[in-house]
């Protein structure tokens, strides 16, 4: 039995988990549970953040139960959270808002943004306005709702608040506030200037203490303690935006390797020792010393099979299992030319605020399982739309790693492999951004001694699947009919947009 263990905690825009690794990754424990999402008003996505803490809570003590160890054998405590978004506390440190990276309501203050400064913007933070940007939804606050904004103290982001209620400490870190276009990069440090333009030049004062994702933010407090069943003083590290943890827990995190997330995102992301300069690429990150993230991304991925599944196969409790009735009905279905096509914009797209999702060419002979195998095309297709922008923009590689829910599909991946061409790797952890998070926490705590160090002994490969050289054209013709289908339907999404 190790005399060291981990723990690391994946906190999305629904389930938190916390999970206990061993000195080698090798998972010992795990709990997870949902949260829930409201929506007070159309495009708005909030959690409560009480909620979101006595979760955090269950999961840990849970997690530790479940071991059997001694928790003092715990040597550390790292949290991974879904990035920008908007956590926002007040004066003595109350919630304010919690709102989540689904949300739209600064759509219209994104687009304005852009349209005045968007060149200034990207010179300065490598990205753009986006709506639910987190200094974005600052500043729509600001603009929207001033007693909220008076009130506010402090700027988190999800794992943020996470860990100033295990320690105290009001504190973020660089992976996920450049990831929110807070900071300048390369230099990864707040900027007046940048404030200035999202128009907070008066909240400087609300920005957290800016740390490397393995620095040592805090210690839990005895409060912590007696809530979570971790020992007072089990050091915290600052921890990280979740797409980068879960690269480097599926074994991502060197220089031009590449790292495919199909999880409630579509995370698409190209590591790099110089931060690439192109306004048509999404956002850069930055995660340590000379380590960048090239980042392609959009809410279009396996959040679309997931209301699928929800708002129709679980209608009624028809089935017990039922992604594995989703699994079953793909299977059945040999691709044609002739499938139906899907959109999987039912959260929007970075492309445009007016972008809808819609299944499209359906005929009377299809069924059910080709409306999946669309939705699955769908989802494919953006990814790739993705990757096309990184590629043209100057980063490549010749392999990826596949991670988040969509990778446990038995069918997906091979999706991947066949209709990008390359080899697609999918790591043997299934909680990797919790293992990205853990792996933190060896490196601050002495127990390996730098990234690559702690990717070679802490996790390991279930599988590589080769491309079929047989469906690459399949997918390459239905690809440029859904980029053609895209282009058609903008007009008819803006008339509805305009109309609404």
């Amino acid at each position: 039995m190790s005399e060291a263990y981990f723990l690391g905690l994946d906190a999305g825009n629904t389930v938190i988990k916390a999970v206990l690794f061993d000195e080698v990754g090798q998972q010992i424990a795990i709990c997870a549970l949902d949260g829930q999402s409201s929506t007070p008003k159309p495009g708005h996505v909030e959690r409560d953040l009480g909620e979101l803490w006595a979760n955090a809570q269950h999961v840990i003590a849970a997690c530790i139960t479940q071991s059997g160890i001694d928790p003092a054998k715990i040597k550390g405590v790292g949290c991974a959270g879904h990035g920008n978004g908007l956590y926002l506390l007040d004066k003595q440190g109350e919630p304010l808002v919690g709102i989540q990276s689904l949300d739209t309501r600064a759509a219209g203050l994104a687009s304005e943004l852009c349209e005045q400064h968007g060149a200034r913007f990207h010179e300065l933070c490598l990205q753009k306005p986006w709506p639910s940007q987190t200094p974005t939804l600052l500043s729509w606050i600001k603009q929207n709702e001033p007693d909220v904004y008076a009130s506010a103290a402090t700027v988190l982001l999800c794992k943020d608040y996470i860990s100033y209620q295990l320690t105290g400490k009001l504190v973020s870190d660089i992976s996920d506030m450049s990831g929110c276009g807070m900071t300048k990069l390369p230099e990864a440090k707040y900027d007046q200037e940048l404030m200035a333009l999202y128009g907070l030049e008066d909240a400087w004062y609300m920005l957290p203490d800016l740390l490397a994702p393995c620095d040592i933010a805090g210690h839990v407090t005895a409060e912590a303690a007696k809530a979570t069943g971790l020992i007072e003083g089990t050091p915290v590290i600052a921890g990280f935006f979740d797409v980068i943890s879960s690269a480097l827990g599926s074994g991502t995190g060197l220089p031009v390797q590449a790292s495919i997330i199909a999880g409630s995102w579509s995370i698409n992301q190209v590591f790099s020792s110089e931060p690439v300069v192109d306004d048509s690429v999404f956002m850069v990150t930055a995660f340590g010393e000379d380590s960048f993230v090239n980042i392609e991304a959009s809410a279009t991925s396996a959040a679309n099979l997931e209301w699928f599944v929800r708002e129709l196969i679980e209608r009624g409790e028809h089935h017990d299992d039922p992604f594995g009735y989703v699994n079953s009905k793909l299977g059945d279905i040999e691709p044609k030319a002739d499938d139906p096509f899907f959109h999987p914009f039912l959260y929007g797209s970075g492309q445009g605020a007016e972008y809808r999702a819609g299944f499209y060419g359906l005929a009377g002979w299809h069924s059910e399982a080709h409306m999946l195998r669309a939705l699955f095309e769908g989802v494919l297709f953006e990814h790739l739309r993705h990757i096309d922008v990184l590629r043209r923009s100057g980063v490549d590689f010749s392999k990826a790693t596949l991670s988040g829910g969509g990778s446990r599909s038995p069918h997906w991946p091979q999706m991947f492999a066949d209709a990008l061409g390359v080899p697609i790797t999918v790591a043997q952890a299934r909680e990797t951004g919790a293992l990205g998070a853990a792996m933190g926490v060896a490196i601050a705590t002495g127990y390996v001694g730098s990234y690559e160090e702690a990717i070679a002994k802490m996790t390991r490969t279930e599988k590589v699947l080769m491309p079929d050289a047989s469906l690459s054209s399949h997918y390459s013709a239905r690809y440029e009919t859904y980029l053609k289908l895209t282009a058609s339907m903008r007009s008819f999404w803006q008339q509805q947009l305009e109309e609404a």
